[in-house]
């Protein structure tokens, strides 16, 4: 009876992710479609706490272990969410994602030391090769989405900068052979009677998550950030498979899924391929030689008041969000002027490239943050399309993905990249704090276009103003 009861909360759990995760495809739903996954959850942990039995008919104990790590991690995980800013969003998301990898990466080491125990007290044990499968190459994923997660947190709050190895990519190479060779060592008998075979996939699974995300362009971030979570997701369903438990089985296959299908789709934007992201070979650290290497014309600048006019009389505004609108903590105004200028007949619309910002989906979460309307968000293909009817776009702390030497530069390290054709509109505005490069370290012809005028500033202050001026004429 209690197995049925446990099995029927797993079911309801494995439900819940699912509709949790197909509500997150819509911000009017996305809120109560995760509270609705984080439900299942509660009611997978608490009926794993109180009804599952292993082999031995044996239940868990120390219950004061378990629940004191749920309330601290609870109380630890309630702060760190309220009080991060948006600009610091991504690197947290990179923080948990990296616990998640952790996590499995500790299933793989107690369920190691579980069998060496057995093995020690029955040498005749015949360890399941399925088994052993699971828990090396658990340990596989788990340690290099950990080390990888770390390295891209601290990447992304700058702790850490990008460092490019000579003959990188044949390293890494090596590198992942050795692990392959060290998993079929492994499972084909080899173990436990050579421990150091094991943790040699730990040793090099670290290094290779260093190595693997150490060279990484700035402009790239969003792209590993997806493949990384892919690989926590696909652990933790290793962790199913492992426990026999269907809920986080279900729920690791989602995250992969998702995952791998998100990173699909930032290569894509970032015209990479796959196999390049997973021997590590974004650019990053020749970027800037690439930018510096050209001689630049003059920019012209642009007064709040002559902005104002512009947009004022204008039939339609598009608005290109960037990193420096999160980093001003700018969405609230933006969506004020927004009102004002539809107030006075004005159409606006939002530019939304795929990989602006520093994850996947960051403007997204940052415009309906502040409550801009979903369908305002153009994605990158349908703000192209406009991009001729458009009278003024405003860039707000965009660079990379509006760079034309993407397309018009083979040297750049950014060249084939799609990138928001915003010198189809009549007048391009650019809110910048200075003529500084963007994060890829890439110098932006854009700003010496006849048609660009830049408007500098912090973007907060800056569209406050352009709202007063606005208000003015």
């Amino acid at each position: 009876m209690e197995n049925a009861i446990l099995q029927l909360c797993y079911l309801i759990g494995s439900v819940t992710f699912i509709l949790g995760l197909k509500m997150l495809s819509h911000p009017d739903t996305a809120r109560k479609g995760n509270l609705i996954a984080a439900g299942g959850m509660i009611i997978a942990i608490f009926a794993t706490i109180f009804l599952y039995e292993n082999e031995e008919h044996m239940r868990l104990h120390n219950y004061g272990w378990i629940f004191g790590g749920l309330v601290l991690g609870t109380i630890v995980g309630t702060i760190a969410a309220k009080k991060v800013q948006m600009t610091a969003m991504p690197e947290m998301v990179s923080l948990f994602n990296g616990m998640g990898g952790a996590c499995a990466m500790l299933i793989s080491l107690v369920e190691y030391h579980k069998l060496s125990i057995i093995l020690s007290q029955k040498p005749d044990y015949i360890v399941d090769k399925g088994t052993l499968i699971v828990i090396a190459i658990g340990m596989l994923i788990g340690t290099v989405s950990f080390a990888g997660s770390m390295i891209a947190w601290g990447k992304l709050n700058g702790r850490i900068k990008d460092r490019t190895i000579p003959g990188g990519q044949a390293i890494n190479f090596i590198i992942f052979a050795g692990l392959i060779t060290l998993v079929i060592l492994v499972v084909g008998g080899f173990f436990p009677t050579t421990p150091a075979l094991f943790y040699g996939i730990l040793a090099l699974a670290a290094l290779y998550g260093v190595l693997f995300v150490m060279p990484i362009g700035g402009a790239d971030m969003p792209v590993v950030i997806s493949l990384l979570n892919s690989f926590t997701g696909v652990a933790a369903a290793f962790g199913g498979f492992l426990y026999g438990n269907p809920v986080m089985l279900t729920g690791g296959i989602l995250v992969g899924s998702a995952g791998t299908i998100l990173t699909m789709l930032m290569c894509k934007a970032m015209n990479r391929s796959l196999k390049n992201v997973l021997i590590g070979s974004f650019g990053g650290a020749k970027a800037g030689a690439a930018g510096a290497s050209k001689e630049q014309g003059n920019f012209k600048e642009i007064s709040l008041n002559d902005t104002a006019v512009l947009m004022a009389y204008a039939q339609k505004v598009m608005i290109i969000p960037g990193y420096g609108l999160a980093v001003a903590q700018a969405q609230h105004t933006c969506h004020e002027l927004e009102k004002v200028l539809n107030e006075k007949g004005v159409e606006v619309v939002y530019g939304i490239h795929p990989v602006a910002g520093r994850m996947p989906g960051h403007m997204n979460v940052l415009l309906a943050e502040a409550d801009v309307p979903y369908e305002k968000l153009l994605e990158m293909e349908d703000a192209n399309d406009q991009m001729g009817g458009t009278n003024v776009v405003l860039i707000l702390g965009a660079n990379d993905v509006v760079n034309p030497a993407a397309k018009e530069d083979a040297a750049s390290p950014i060249y084939g990249m799609p990138i928001l054709e915003v010198e189809k509109a009549e007048h391009v505005i650019v809110n910048k704090r200075s003529m500084k490069p963007g994060y890829a370290g890439i110098e932006n012809e854009l700003f010496f276009r006849p048609k660009t005028s830049m408007l500098f500033g912090d973007a907060k202050k800056v569209l406050q103003n352009l709202i007063a001026e606005l208000k003015q004429v």
